[in-house]
């Protein structure tokens, strides 16, 4: 499934998900049926949110998609992970799923979106990302998943001059 994912949010479209028009971008990656709730194990269920936190090293649950983000924290966790050189992340529409956005804000005890994971652990929303992006907390957080900063090469380059 994680394919499927990866395209639909390559073509920023939950449409793209492999001709699966009329389920959401969120429903497909978790095979949840179509208007599941928590309690009948749909996606918004703890048990299918786990899966989507635990899918790729960074996870990310936000508003619209990162090629067209549809509110501004959601628009600075993507710049965040962009100025960082990280491209290769799930992003799940909580708009396109009410179950998921409700589900989301369940699993993490934490009220609002966007929502960062970092190897399937909690990190925070927009405010918290930033603060790590700014103490350079992100930087490390990366690397233990394999991933080199691009700001690190950035600033090397700036040494260079």
């Amino acid at each position: 499934m994680s394919g499927l994912v990866r395209a639909a949010w390559r073509l920023g479209a939950a449409a793209a998900a492999g001709g699966r028009t009329g389920r959401s971008l969120s429903q497909a990656a978790a095979g949840g049926p179509e208007g599941g709730g928590a309690e009948s194990g749909g996606s918004g269920s703890r048990e299918a949110v786990e899966r989507l936190v635990r899918e790729h090293p960074v996870v990310v649950f936000m508003k619209g998609s990162p090629a067209q983000p549809l509110c501004g924290f959601s628009n600075a966790v993507v710049q965040i992970l962009r100025l960082h050189g990280v491209e290769d992340y799930r992003a799940h529409d909580v708009l396109q799923d009410p179950d998921l956005r409700q589900g989301i804000k369940n699993y993490s005890n934490w009220p609002t979106i966007p929502q960062v994971y970092l190897n399937g652990e909690f990190v925070g929303g927009c405010d918290i990302l930033l603060q790590m992006h700014q103490n350079g907390d992100l930087v490390e957080e990366l690397k233990k998943l394999g991933i080199r900063s691009a700001l690190l090469d950035a600033e090397k380059d700036q040494d260079k001059k």
